[in-house]
């Protein structure tokens, strides 16, 4: 402490990069203080710092860490507080640029792993960034004594010191509550669960907080179960069994809403968001039309073939995908890396890629057609492939015929009017299309190329995240704004980390994509810091992704280059 205080006035008032000379480790009475990375100019990201406190000083119970979701529950937990406890910090640091800037990747609605806060049977440890003051370009050593000796020793015991064992105990206890429903749902082959009470509609387009005054979730009693969890909970709710299930309604109705949370529920989430008891088979994704996308070798002939001019299907490329391609290309690339279930909305799917009325069949010669809409392949998905399908639908009752379960969506209340359904499709019979059978059960496997990652001698390459829905592949961006399972700019980051490691490290060792992403999972499971080098220093701000967003990335390179196999 006094290290850091001697160095600080030593250094006072001259040029900014004299900064570098603190870099290095401090005792503080509580904890420890490492300063890994320092900013080379006032105006450039922040400086790095770690805090790191013994157990002696902050009590680690043993339980936390007893499963993995205990403890990134146990850490999610102390992120809350530290965050809010930055919010909160009332010490002025004076100075040009960032100085006195105090900043820290605290979480959202999802409970996700991430390197802000790491704990283990010893430590826990912090991660910062901060603006170390300047006067223009030059050392403000005064005010950066106050940064080290006050403003963060008084967070600390606002956040981290002050946190009681109590409220960490709640969360690790809601982990439990999660992972037993996910469990519930492996043992009675449901896709998801919606818990009656659950606030499913959002504060805004811009908000993920929960709306106030919002209806409350109630499950249909044709569908509604009870679930006994761990610590004395009982929860009723609505189960999505296996197969095909069709949530149907007028407009407004809360059609959408209700599968926006169903697929958020592969992440738990937080007490007090309203879907803490939402929970979704953890391989699900989303499935929509996106046009203009990359596609690179992707079979797409289960839904597309005999394209104009002998376009190939079965190896399929493009840098400017149509709506239906896209969403072609969207189903099979889910599928070839383990997607058990597919999420999808009529509103962002492409028409032809769906459906093709009786009269416009009769219209069009089927010689002439080379889409075979997704209708005529979801009961083969299922049936044949042990796929689920969950599709909001409010413009073609030709699905009815297709569906296990329908769900009618009236003022955001679900009712089951599966029989009803079933009765329409008898009174309004739909004519039988007779279309060729698809192999969805021997998936063509396909291995990334290392010329996906071009050799650069710029020293200057660079490969960064920027914001939640865009990476800097040197000066290449890779966009993927339709990804709407990736909740959190900093799993952005995490990936670019991990087309980092890709980057420097042999792809050609792995059989297939899905090889490459297990061992990416595997990687992960670690520790994130595992595939950015931190080598125990500050690891970034980064959250876990799912193997399927890590995908999706890769998938939409524009260098992209991929080889059937």
């Amino acid at each position: 402490m006094n290290r850091l205080k001697n160095s600080l006035l030593q250094i006072d008032r001259k040029s900014y990069k004299a900064y570098k000379q603190i870099t290095g480790s401090y005792t503080y009475p509580r904890y420890t203080l490492h300063i890994d990375y320092v900013q080379g100019d006032p105006f450039a990201g922040p400086s790095k710092i770690r805090l790191v406190i013994p157990g002696k000083q902050r009590h680690i119970a043993v339980e936390w860490l007893e499963t993995t979701a205990r403890r990134i529950a146990a850490e999610d937990a102390f992120a809350r507080v530290i965050g809010k406890a930055l919010n909160q910090n009332k010490i002025s640091i004076k100075g040009s640029g960032k100085s006195g800037m105090i900043a820290f990747d605290g979480p959202g609605q999802e409970i996700l792993e991430r390197t802000a806060v790491g704990i283990s049977e010893k430590e826990i440890t912090i991660c910062l960034s901060v603006g170390l003051p300047a006067n223009g370009r030059s050392i403000n050593g005064k005010e950066a004594i106050k940064l080290f000796n006050q403003a963060i020793p008084e967070f600390l015991e606002n956040s981290a010191f002050k946190i009681l064992d109590s409220d960490i105990q709640q969360s690790v206890q809601l982990a439990d509550q999660q992972e037993a429903i996910w469990q519930a749902m492996k043992e009675n082959k449901w896709v998801s669960f919606i818990a009656n009470g659950s606030i499913l509609p959002r504060k805004s387009g811009v908000s993920d907080l929960p709306a106030k005054g919002a209806a409350a979730f109630i499950s249909p009693p044709e569908d509604e179960v009870e679930l006994q969890l761990p610590h004395g909970k009982t929860v009723k709710g609505m189960a999505v069994k296996q197969g095909v299930t069709l949530i149907t309604g007028g407009g407004y109705h809360g059609k959408s809403t209700l599968l926006q949370a169903i697929e958020r529920g592969v992440y738990p989430h937080c007490k007090g968001d309203g879907r803490e008891f939402i929970c979704t088979d953890p391989s699900a994704v989303k499935i929509r039309a996106e046009d203009g996308r990359e596609i690179s070798s992707v079979n797409i002939s289960p839904f597309i073939s005999h394209l104009p001019h002998g376009k190939d299907t079965t190896s399929f490329s493009t840098s400017n995908a149509s709506g239906s391609t896209s969403q072609a290309a969207n189903v099979m690339e889910a599928l070839e890396i383990g997607a058990k279930t597919l999420l999808i909305d009529e509103d962002t799917s492409a028409t032809n890629f769906m459906i093709r009325d009786s009269r416009m069949q009769k219209l069009i010669d089927p010689e002439n057609e080379p889409i075979t809409p997704f209708i005529h392949r979801i009961r083969q998905l299922v049936d044949e492939a042990n796929k689920s399908v969950i599709l909001v639908t409010g413009g073609s009752g030709d699905y009815f015929a297709a569906a296990d379960t329908v769900i009618l969506m009236e003022e955001y209340i679900p009712k089951n009017v599966t029989s009803r359904a079933k009765e329409i499709i008898k009174e309004d019979p739909i004519a039988n299309s007779n279309v060729e059978p698809a192999n969805f059960t021997e998936l063509t496997k396909r291995q990334l190329l290392s010329a996906a990652f071009p050799k650069q001698t710029d020293r200057k390459f660079k490969i960064q995240a920027k914001g939640q829905f865009q990476i800097l592949l040197g000066k290449e961006p890779i966009s993927f704004a339709y990804t709407e399972q990736l909740v959190d700019p900093s799993q952005t980051r995490m990936i670019a980390e991990i087309i980092q490691y890709l980057y420097y490290n042999e792809k050609k060792n792995f059989s297939s994509f899905e090889a490459l992403l297990e061992h990416i999972d595997d990687k992960m499971d670690q520790g994130l810091e595992k595939l950015n080098g931190s080598n125990g220093k500050h690891p970034g701000d980064l959250a876990r992704p799912r193997k399927h967003e890590i995908a999706a990335v890769l998938n939409r390179m524009r260098t992209g280059k991929f080889l059937m196999r």
